[in-house]
């Protein structure tokens, strides 16, 4: 047990979150308050986040407007993008104020921030002024981190909304800056965040909303959709990329951008890293993808056999220890094992918990639906291994899923920091393969 889990026990938490407050109002105090000087969009929800606010990010940039982001996979300050090396959405309340600082001394007049129910627990967005704020969907993860409870986890990505109503307004270049939330109202609390304050509420969906999408058509070459009569077009694979895309036409028709504009926004964004980024380097189909809870993990492969229809689906996958949600395990376990060929589980970051005992809670869910051990179901603590071995399973035209980790820049084994890109372990992997996509 790490020194941080021994602290949690015998102090109180109301200790403890007194010294996180502190914290972020101290950084917020010392890099001199920099988000007042940005109009600051706040993206939260339980999926989608990382896709949406990169989505932002390219309207507003191309449109002209630099902006800085900040993101589970990606920091982008204007045109420049660097990886996040922190293993966490929002790091350090001074790392992260620091990060806020460099934007506005860059001259951004936007700033797209991720904000997370776990970061929001730890008083990370307290010192973050928010103008906009943008709920995706809700559905249960991250419930150990607040009691085991469902209720709790919703309550905390509120305190993002509380943030905004209690903000002032500001006033850049003699203009006062609306607050305004926008939320996907297919999902079910979509009421609970449209019940807070704020000077406009605008909604989107694939059913019902202020903005509809239509006539959504998935392919290799990206996602083509219709949002009020005006056709779109990503390059991000997946239906449900569409949901993450929506929020940054809202908020582009919400500032006046032009439609053109808007489009060429989403059409300028080749990749979001570690978002079922291909990797093309195989005759075989090769994505990475963060899905590590049941909906990213349904559409992922429900996205695959989409694509490959009558060909093989194999999917890498795992789960987090060091106190994340246990219960996801057996859910991911069933999922994978209705909707996938082959099945490799194998570590995604067990802290200080046992990785065996990971890795079986999702495996032994699998064979009670039919997967078979060194048939069709791969037990594979190391991760290379584990990518090792669901590259050399699959045939031409096959594809290849590797979940749970994305873009991330590290692996923490016995509560050790590694450093890890499953992007660049699969070029690696392929290439010992000698499997080049134009022999």
């Amino acid at each position: 047990m790490g020194i941080k889990s021994k602290i949690k026990n015998f102090v109180p938490e109301r200790i403890i979150s007194l010294y996180h407050l502190c914290l972020a109002a101290a950084a917020s105090f010392f890099y001199g308050f920099p988000s007042k000087k940005m109009i600051v969009i706040g993206v939260t929800g339980t999926k989608g986040k990382t896709s949406a606010a990169n989505f932002i990010w390219s309207v507003l940039n191309t449109a002209g407007y630099s902006t800085g982001m900040l993101g589970t996979a990606n920091i982008r300050i204007g045109d420049i993008e660097l990886p996040n090396k922190y293993h966490m959405t929002m790091p350090g309340r001074f790392i992260l104020q620091g990060l806020l600082k460099k934007m506005a001394s860059a001259g951004c007049k936007y700033c797209v921030v991720e904000t997370t129910s776990e970061g929001i627990k730890q008083w990370r967005h307290y010192g973050i002024y928010y103008d906009m704020a943008v709920f995706t969907n809700l559905s249960p993860e991250h419930l150990q981190a607040h009691g085991g409870s469902f209720e709790n986890y919703k309550i905390a990505k509120g305190k993002m909304f509380a943030a905004l109503t209690a903000g002032e307004h500001k006033n850049i270049n003699g203009k006062k800056i609306e607050k305004i939330i926008i939320a996907n109202c297919d999902n079910l609390h979509a009421e609970y965040y449209l019940s807070f304050r704020a000077d406009k509420k605008i909604t989107y969906g694939i059913n019902k909303g202020d903005f509809i999408a239509k006539d959504i058509h998935n392919t290799l070459e990206g996602l083509e959709f219709s949002v009020n009569n005006t056709n779109f077009k990503i390059n991000i694979l997946g239906d449900f990329n569409v949901y993450n895309a929506l929020p940054a036409i809202v908020i582009g028709s919400a500032l006046g951008i032009s439609s053109d504009k808007i489009k060429e926004g989403l059409e300028n964004l080749k990749i979001i890293p570690g978002r079922m980024e291909r990797i093309n380097e195989g005759r075989f189909l090769v994505f990475v993808d963060y899905a590590h809870e049941q909906e990213g993990m349904n559409a992922v492969l429900d996205t695959a056999r989409e694509l490959v229809k009558d060909h093989k689906v194999i999917v890498l996958l795992g789960a987090e220890g060091g106190g994340r949600d246990k219960a996801k395990r057996p859910i991911l376990g069933e999922i994978a094992a209705k909707k996938s060929d082959f099945m490799v589980v194998s570590n995604v970051d067990p802290y200080e918990d046992n990785p065996r005992e990971i890795c079986e809670d999702i495996a032994k869910i699998a064979e009670k639906f039919d997967k078979i051990r060194n048939e069709n179901l791969f037990v594979i603590e190391d991760r290379r291994q584990g990518i090792r071995k669901a590259l050399s399973l699959a045939k031409e035209n096959d594809i290849v899923l590797i979940t749970g980790k994305g873009a991330e820049q590290s692996i923490i084994i016995g509560g050790k920091h590694y450093p890890w890109d499953d992007r660049v372990v699969v070029r690696e992997e392929l290439s010992r393969l000698r499997t080049p996509i134009n022999e």
